[in-house]
């Protein structure tokens, strides 16, 4: 009768394992997205890597500076860009705009967290545009480029195109990321920011052999 016992906990217990295993499975498949249809890059030859990201939101601002400090190590062979989602706010508009702003001035990787830090550590509206340019006027901007920029139409393109890659992409929360037009991933799938950032390594990985492969 133990003996009887003993085998049937043992085909349990190995049952658990089975069950434990193919779950590991399952959500290691589950860390990263595959699209269906490939999304155009912007440098040919090289491994496009985007974060979709938004000034006005807080898990981004304490994204940014372990994501900057992993941006710095990337080989020369990867295109790292930041696209600012909107999700068609008018707010998170306002931010993507003034992303793009810095960009068009250089500044965005400079200002970046000062811009992160404005809004989510002093509370400082800057989707508004009059609250804005006093943060532009002591910030070291020299705020008639900046404004001239802002309203500019290359800068509404830019906000505009950004939807459309957002939708390419199938955004539906930030901070997200996707390597070379074909995989996504975002912190929650992952289970954290740096497991995340680990997810990416390893598709900039397989996107580089499947390049030497094509």
């Amino acid at each position: 009768m133990n003996r009887r016992l003993a085998l049937k906990q043992l085909a349990a217990l190995g049952a658990l394992s089975t069950l434990g295993a193919s779950a590991s499975v399952f959500a290691r498949r589950e860390a990263f997205q595959t699209l269906g249809t490939k999304v155009p890059t912007e440098v040919a030859g090289k491994i496009e890597v985007i974060e979709f990201f938004s000034y006005g939101c807080p898990h981004c601002h304490d994204f940014e500076p372990l994501l900057n400090g992993w941006a710095k190590k990337l080989q020369g062979d990867v295109n790292f860009i930041k696209v600012p989602i909107t999700f068609n706010r008018p707010e998170w508009t306002a931010l993507a705009r003034l992303y793009y702003t810095l960009e068009a001035m250089g500044q965005a990787e400079e200002k970046g967290a000062a811009v992160f830090a404005a809004i989510h550590d002093e509370r400082k509206p800057l989707h508004r545009e009059d609250v804005l340019m006093q943060w532009v006027a002591g910030s070291g901007l020299d705020s008639k480029q900046f404004s001239d920029t802002y309203k500019s139409f290359g800068v509404q393109s830019k906000v505009q195109r950004s939807n459309q890659i957002a939708a390419a992409y199938k955004v539906s929360g930030v901070p997200m990321m996707a390597v070379d037009g074909r995989y996504t991933v975002s912190a929650s799938s992952a289970g954290g920011f740096e497991q995340m950032l680990k997810e990416i390594d390893q598709l900039i990985a397989r996107s580089r052999s499947e390049q030497k492969k094509s």
